[in-house]
This record gives C-alpha cells, sequence and structure tokens, in this order.
C-alpha cells in the first residue's frame, strides 16, 4: 500500500532515481514512482551515485516554494561520466553594518548570506561550546563524501545506544532493528536518532575511530577551527564549534542533495518489518512548512541547550541561521522566526 507521506523523499528512497542531463548544465532531479513504496529500500548502486555526486545550484531570482524540497543540481560531466567535485565554501566577511537587530535568547547566533559570506547577524559568533546532535550534519557530510552503498543493511548493536563519556538518551530505536544505509541517515538527520547515528559511525570502513577522524580532518579542512569532535550523535559534550564554524558547515551541507532532501522532510514511516515507526522532523519549522528551509538540524542536550542550524532562502537570497543554547525549544524557534523575518528584510548589499 503506497503510503501518504512525503512523496518526494519516498520517491527518492523507494523508487527509480533519475537525472536528466547534458553536459555542463543544470539538471532538475526527477523521481519516479512505482506501484508500491517500502522503507526496507532497495538502491541501485548508480541511484545512490546520481544524488551524492554533483553540486547544488541556486537560483536566487526563482527559490523554490516555502515548505518545498525541491532540488536542483549542476553536475559537471567529461565523457558523458557524471563526477563529483568538492564541496565549496565561501569567505565569511562580518561587516557588522545592520542596525536595528533582533534580540535573541540563545547564547550564541549567526546569520550569513550563503552566497557571499556576508555576515547579517552575530552574537558570540566565535565561541565555542557544546552542540549536540548538530554534530550529525557532520556525520552527513563524511557519509556522503565516502560515496558507501546505501543499500547496504545495518542491524543496531547494543553498542550504538551508549557511549563513553556520552550522554544517555531515550530512542524509540532497539538493538536488532535492521536498516539499510539510507535509512539510517534519514533517522540521524530528520528524527535525530542516536543510534542510527551511532551506527553509520561503526559500519564505516576503519570503524568509529577511523570515522571520528574523518569527521576532524573535514572540519580542518573547511576551515572550522573552533570545530572538534568526540564522536558521531552529538550525546558528548566534548563535540564543540562555534556559530561561525557551524555557518560554513551548514553552507558546505547544502551542496549534497541528500542532505538536503533527507533533513528536511516533515514525516516518514520507517517499517522495519515488524513494526512501523511514525516520526517526524525534530524542527518545527520544518513540520509547518512555512519557509523554504533547504537544511534544517537541531540538536539538545543540557550542556549545549536548544541549538539549531538552517539553510535556507531570505529575500530570494540563500542565507544560514545559526542558534546555539537556546533555553527552550519554544525561544529557539522563536528566535529563529525573529532572524529570518528581519534578515527577509534586509537588501542585498555584497
Amino acid at each position: 500500500m503506497v503510503k501518504k507521506l512525503n512523496k518526494s523523499l519516498m520517491h527518492i528512497l523507494g523508487m527509480s532515481v533519475l537525472l536528466s542531463m547534458s553536459s555542463f548544465s543544470s539538471a532538475e532531479l526527477v523521481m519516479n514512482s512505482g506501484a508500491n513504496s517500502q522503507s526496507n529500500i532497495s538502491w541501485s548502486s548508480q541511484d545512490a551515485d546520481q544524488l551524492l555526486n554533483g553540486d547544488v545550484s541556486y537560483n536566487s531570482d526563482e527559490p523554490s516554494p516555502q515548505g518545498s524540497t525541491k532540488v536542483t543540481t549542476s553536475v559537471r560531466s567529461a565523457n558523458g561520466v557524471s563526477q563529483s567535485s568538492p564541496a565549496k565554501t565561501v569567505q565569511i566577511i562580518d561587516t557588522n553594518q545592520y542596525v536595528g537587530q533582533p534580540s535573541v535568547n540563545a547564547r550564541a547566533a549567526l546569520v550569513m548570506d550563503g552566497q557571499t559570506g556576508e555576515v547579517l547577524y552575530s552574537k558570540n559568533s566565535n565561541t565555542a561550546m557544546p552542540i549536540a546532535s548538530i554534530t550529525k550534519l557532520m556525520t552527513a557530510v563524511v557519509i556522503s563524501d565516502a560515496r558507501l552503498n546505501m543499500s547496504e543493511k545495518i542491524t543496531l548493536q547494543q553498542g550504538d545506544f551508549s557511549c563513553s563519556g556520552c550522554k544517555s538518551s531515550s530512542s524509540t530505536l532497539r538493538a536488532g532493528d535492521s536498516m539499510n544505509r539510507a535509512e539510517a541517515l534519514l533517522f540521524a538527520l530528520m528524527k535525530s536518532e542516536n543510534p542510527a547515528a551511532s551506527a553509520l559511525a561503526r559500519t564505516y570502513p576503519g570503524g568509529r575511530s577511523a570515522f571520528y577522524s574523518a569527521m576532524n580532518a573535514k572540519a580542518r579542512s573547511l576551515g572550522m577551527n573552533s570545530t572538534h569532535y568526540m564522536e558521531s550523535t552529538g550525546l558528548h559534550p566534548g563535540n564543540v564549534s562555534s556559530a561561525r564554524d557551524l555557518g560554513i558547515l551548514v553552507n558546505t551541507a547544502s551542496q549534497y542533495g541528500l542532505i538536503r532532501q533527507f533533513s528536511t522532510t516533515p514525516s516518514y514511516d520507517f517499517n522495519l518489518g515488524y513494526r512501523v515507526l511514525k516520526s517526524n522532523n525534530t524542527n518545527a519549522l520544518v513540520r509547518n512548512g512555512g519557509w523554504n528551509i533547504n537544511i534544517s538540524k537541531t540538536g539538545y542536550i543540557n550542556e549545549a541547550g536548544r541549538c539549531v542550524v538552517m539553510h535556507t532562502t531570505l529575500n530570494n537570497r540563500p542565507a544560514v541561521v545559526v542558534l546555539l543554547g537556546a533555553d527552550s525549544s519554544a525561544a529557539r524557534t522563536n528566535d529563529a522566526t525573529r532572524l529570518m523575518n528581519w534578515a527577509s528584510q534586509l537588501p542585498k548589499r555584497i
């Protein structure tokens, strides 16, 4: 029976994924549905490669409708073969020239033009602090960079539910639950399931230690100089970063079509064979669909407070929003809404 869920995600997960493209041109991600859709997915390596290769290109004059998860990719090809290219970064330019800025509850905040790097709003943006499950955005980037088999089955182990020095957390998953790598990544990004993020690290070539090294190496390569990762879930308070660094990470992650789709899926029913988990996105702004959010990740542990990072479109320009250390989920949502409403009124300056 066809699930009436997020159709674009289901088309990616359950069906054939095609790229209608020509050499050195922009290509729309085309998703064709079949008669049935299961969350136990059978991905071909070609499907995964097509999603993981290529850069997302923005047309700021024609932003996608608010709440949509439309993905447009720009794929470089040589001799008809698609090529992956390194993620682009922007140089952050803190002009600190805007007046009338809103106050925010969060301990640190950043709003940045995602195309030019101009800082529109900044509060304690260079201070390193715990980031909780914002960590999972780097987990997703490392998995995507590795071009692993997304149809490979992963069975959760008891060790995926705890780690040395980590905080305890609840989960709707259980040891013995089986899913493929795509579902584990969706669990980690959309529902922020810690066992799924832990299992992604465990099943990485070389295991957890190699995965953590890859996370820190990626951060260094992006110029995230205030960032350090201890593990892949965010439960360890030693996972630290600054709002500035996370602005770089969000801007980088927005270039991965798979991360864009999975992090902004409002809801999905996971069929684990013997039970179905009805799951919702942890970000109320994504669930409500009032903003054109391209990347989303929330986080919380006591040391970090309530955190959120987003890539969105404000006043026809790509924008990155980072909030760290809000007192409550409501305060976090209110901060984000105030900042995005304010930034939507700003003119483009660079």
